[in-house]
């Protein structure tokens, strides 16, 4: 008997962004183990990935774009080779949801997998429609409501979901700890004490929350700032070393840092957030100062994983706790670590994906 076969229709190239490489894609070879064939179909290529986030180049992306769109053509037309179709946050970036029908008239079923809430953009564009057209903001609405499954990422985003559909799954984003391994010397290893931050170009914006806390924290405590994702970022006056994401340099930058920092504001878009980055830390036995909002109550247990802060005062009064005390530094990355392996974990989650995925090949023809 053949194997079932699985299309993954995803905006990424393998490996590269992290809503899929920290979510979905690390449970491809546990697919594979289950008898499933995978096929994996990015909209925008590596050599597109490479420029689409650099400035100018506009006519290779146009072009790239233009690519996109007829490899997608073609997965249109092979669709029904497939048990199930595996969408992540849409089928084509742009436009009416023209794609995203097709491929519902013609995939036998599909599972959609959303992080963020990307349909913001078309509930708060009603007064610009052309805009949120253009910007296909209406596609995961519309994959809300028709997908077998929907996979969500947080309780509010869950919650949102299940006024479109009933069949969904909060499934939080997930890290593989057989590669994230807890440090064991929590002695600062640096000339400093080492504060880190990782995420990239487009959510660094939200460390400089904290410019203020860190000219504040340089008038009491020698430290360095490590930014990997953002190697333009700087603070004037503060020592910063900042780094381009590569997977090669991920964990090793990570694991230098003493204090894992994961600043947010106060707004809605906040609350789609699984708090990837303080469960990446904490995997690596790293304290993390988090603000207290949306899923961070769920991932950190304040004063005892880590510290929730509101304000400039707790943040830094938080930093400053964890910088002076290695005792503390090691209980609380001790705990994380405890936390991540049990609840945030790919052996913690693979049961579940797995048996998402069971149910909806095996369920009757779709309604």
């Amino acid at each position: 008997m053949s194997n079932k076969k699985i299309l993954i229709l995803c905006p990424y190239p393998e490996n590269s962004a992290p809503s899929q490489r920290l979510k979905f894609e690390q449970y491809y070879p546990f697919f594979r183990e289950a008898g499933y064939d995978i096929t994996i179909s990015p909209f925008v290529s590596r050599s597109f990935w490479k420029i689409i986030y650099k400035k100018g180049k506009y006519i290779s992306k146009t072009w790239f774009t233009i690519t996109g769109y007829i490899h997608r053509a073609k997965d249109i037309f092979r669709l029904h080779k497939y048990d199930l179709v595996y969408i992540h946050l849409w089928v084509t970036p742009l436009g009416f949801p023209l794609f995203e029908r097709l491929t519902r008239l013609r995939a036998k079923k599909i599972i959609f997998d959303i992080d963020d809430l990307i349909y913001l953009k078309d509930l708060k564009s009603k007064a610009t429609p052309l805009v949120s057209k253009l910007k296909g903001a209406g596609k995961p609405l519309y994959l809300m409501r028709t997908s077998d499954h929907v996979i969500t990422c947080t309780p509010y985003l869950d919650s949102f979901v299940r006024k479109y559909n009933s069949n969904t799954t909060d499934i939080s984003s997930t890290v593989d700890t057989s590669h994230y391994r807890p440090r064991k010397d929590y002695a600062v290893r640096e000339n400093k004490i080492v504060l880190g931050w990782s995420g990239s170009h487009s959510t660094s914006k939200y460390l400089h929350l904290l410019d203020e806390v860190f000219h504040q924290l340089r008038k009491e405590i020698d430290f360095k700032l490590i930014v990997i994702g953002d190697a333009g970022f700087s603070i004037s006056d503060i020592d910063v070393e900042a780094i381009a994401w590569t997977e090669e340099m991920e964990l090793p930058t990570i694991s230098r840092f003493d204090i894992g920092l994961y600043p947010l504001p106060d707004e809605e878009w906040v609350y789609g957030k699984s708090g990837l980055k303080a469960i990446q830390y904490m995997a690596m036995g790293i304290p993390t100062v988090a603000t207290s909002i949306g899923t961070n109550f769920r991932v950190i247990q304040d004063g005892e994983s880590g510290f929730l802060v509101k304000d400039e005062d707790e943040w830094i009064a938080a930093i400053k706790k964890l910088a002076n005390d290695q005792v503390l530094r090691q209980r609380m990355g001790t705990k994380s670590a405890e936390i991540v392996e049990k609840k945030f974990s790919i052996n913690g989650n693979k049961g579940l994906y797995l048996s998402i995925i069971n149910k909806v090949i095996s369920s009757g023809n779709q309604s």
